[in-house]
């Protein structure tokens, strides 16, 4: 698994837009900047965890669409038993 993976798991799901502050934000982004795309589907399903209660200032978004460069996706298994805005967007766009 990529370091840049591993520290973002680390850091936890996204926090809110309103409860999060700037130290955590430059944390996730300076992570999110390192990751190696493709990623594997194992780190994929490992970012699934990762999505919070809302778009995060848009990282949400940059997490989405690294989870979508895994070459298995969309991987079944990861899909199963997950809740939420971002899940949900993920099993619609997976769809398609």
């Amino acid at each position: 698994m990529q370091q840049a993976i591993s520290a973002l798991l680390v850091l936890g799901p996204l926090p809110s837009s309103a409860a999060t502050a700037v130290p955590t934000m430059q944390a996730f982004e300076e992570q999110l900047s390192k990751v190696q795309t493709p990623i594997t589907d194992e780190e994929a399903c490992a970012l699934m965890k990762l999505f919070g209660p809302d778009d995060c200032f848009g990282l949400a978004w940059t997490l989405l669409h690294l989870i979508e460069t895994a070459p298995g996706w969309p991987v079944e298994s990861a899909l199963v038993g997950l809740e939420g805005e971002w899940i949900d967007r993920l099993r619609e766009r997976a769809a398609c």
